[in-house]
């Protein structure tokens, strides 16, 4: 592994151990050269995904766009990191098992929006709101409404009473 600190082939494991889903390998490493101590992780990849964007372009598919993706619907909120590594590793398993190589990304969305339902509600309505491109505050009325089960709730205004 290429030291990322001085381009160093040779770097040494000093540690490694597995994660607590036991899907990922954490590795320490350190460079001989320079003395610079790093992580990788190594992950099982099952087969090479393609996302198909729906103007029809194709391009690989990338956990960390992913995981970028729902970390800022994650932003300021308080969910463990380990929660968030098991929904993740849950959706690539889904996409890797199901037999497809090109996956469309609509898909790929339904899927994040399903693990951040069961994850965090105000992040699955952040996210719903890109992912389904929200034009107006009705479109955040009819998702909440979903979360409470089908009744649609109006929004709150600041100066009403609870």
């Amino acid at each position: 592994m290429r030291c990322p600190y001085c381009g160093n082939l040779d770097t040494q494991v000093k540690d490694s151990r597995p994660t607590d889903d036991h899907s990922v390998i954490r590795r320490r490493r350190i460079c001989p050269d320079c003395g610079g101590r790093f992580t990788t992780f190594e992950r099982v990849q099952l087969r090479e995904l393609m996302v198909v964007k729906r103007s029809g372009r194709r391009v690989p598919f990338d956990r960390d766009k992913l995981m970028q993706s729902v970390s800022i619907a994650l932003r300021k909120r308080s969910v463990d990191e380990e929660r968030v590594e098991r929904m993740i590793n849950g959706i690539v398993r889904q996409l890797e098992s199901s037999g497809e190589t090109e996956i469309p990304s609509e898909k790929i969305g339904e899927l994040v929006m399903e693990g951040l339902r069961n994850l965090d509600s105000v992040a699955y309505v952040r996210f719903a709101s890109v992912y389904r491109n929200f034009r107006e505050a009705k479109d955040f009325e009819e998702i909440i409404g979903e979360l409470a089960g089908g009744e649609i709730i109006p929004l709150r205004r600041e100066h009403e009473e609870s």
